[in-house]
């Protein structure tokens, strides 16, 4: 019987100034950075988190918790592949996923390409079942005044047994 599930995945990060930003694995800023406990890429964390409710799994916090010192500017692209690794002993395989990314600054729309295909290398996926789209808060919120960025992300998993 097949069996198809999805998870939804959310992620907020303030920024300040500093010495990169990376989204997808990528560096999009040479002058912002994330203030978080690992390096912060909230596309990667809000995927992570989608992954991990379509196969019924304990959130990043839970599985990679912040107060562990193993973690500590980790870089997420690792979670990510601990979480492909998780998601493969469940015995599912990812169908697509749908993510976007919240922001004033830096513009992401000349980065997606580059992004879509990191992450569908890292993941072992056709980069077409990786989308994602860029906007903005219209300069309302913490994000909207350039304090912070957030993300959602949607996955669809199937079952292979």
């Amino acid at each position: 019987m097949l069996k198809i599930r999805s998870g939804i995945g959310y992620d907020i990060h303030r920024i300040e100034k500093g010495d990169g930003l990376s989204l997808g694995g990528v560096q999009v800023s040479n002058e912002l950075r994330f203030v978080a406990h690992s390096d912060g890429d909230l596309l990667i964390h809000a995927l992570i988190d989608s992954l991990l409710g379509a196969i019924g799994e304990k959130d990043i916090g839970e599985l990679f918790p912040d107060t562990d010192l193993r973690y500590k500017n980790i870089k997420s692209t690792v979670l990510l592949e601990k979480t492909l690794e998780i998601l493969k002993q469940k015995h599912f395989e990812i169908m697509n996923i749908d993510a976007v990314i919240i922001a004033e600054s830096p513009k992401i729309s000349p980065f997606k390409e580059k992004i879509r295909e990191n992450i569908a290398s890292i993941l072992g996926i056709a980069k077409e079942d990786f989308n994602l789209k860029a906007k903005t808060k219209e300069k309302t919120g913490a994000v909207g005044r350039g304090e912070a960025m957030e993300c959602y992300c949607v996955s669809m998993v199937r079952s292979l047994e």
